[in-house]
């Protein structure tokens, strides 16, 4: 049976540019792109876990807005459902990478540019859609 894992990502928006991270070397699909989160723990409402997870993976504290969208993607090692919502930093805080290799403030109308892991790229394409 595959295994499904419940996933939540962050989408910070900055004027016309939003925050993308690059995953680090090691990880499932190292070098693609991605809205920064995570799983979501038992006991988790997805947007308790994305603050938690933008806490790790950012050291920064996140105000979690509107859902943008779920979508699943079957991968080789499982399915990802994939919670998608805008986020604002608290305190015009700069995120400090500790899980990810790489980390930019993207230009709205270049996000497709990027290699993006694939359950994130619906949700891409929203963004350019709403904020385009």
């Amino acid at each position: 049976m595959a295994k499904f894992i419940e996933v939540t990502g962050a989408v910070f928006v900055r004027g016309t540019t939003v925050f993308a991270a690059q995953r680090g070397a090691g990880k499932n699909m190292a070098g693609v792109w991605e809205f920064p989160g995570g799983k979501i723990e038992p006991g988790e409402s997805p947007e308790e876990a994305l603050a938690r997870e933008i806490r790790e993976e950012l050291r920064v504290d996140a105000v979690v807005g509107d859902h943008i969208t779920t979508t699943a993607y079957e991968y080789d090692f499982g399915t990802v459902n994939l919670a998608t919502y805008f986020c604002t930093l608290s305190d015009d805080a700069s995120p400090t990478l500790t899980e990810h290799q790489d980390a930019r403030w993207v230009p709205i109308d270049e996000l497709i540019d990027l290699d993006w892991a694939p359950a994130d790229i619906p949700a891409v394409h929203l963004i350019m859609e709403k904020l385009g």
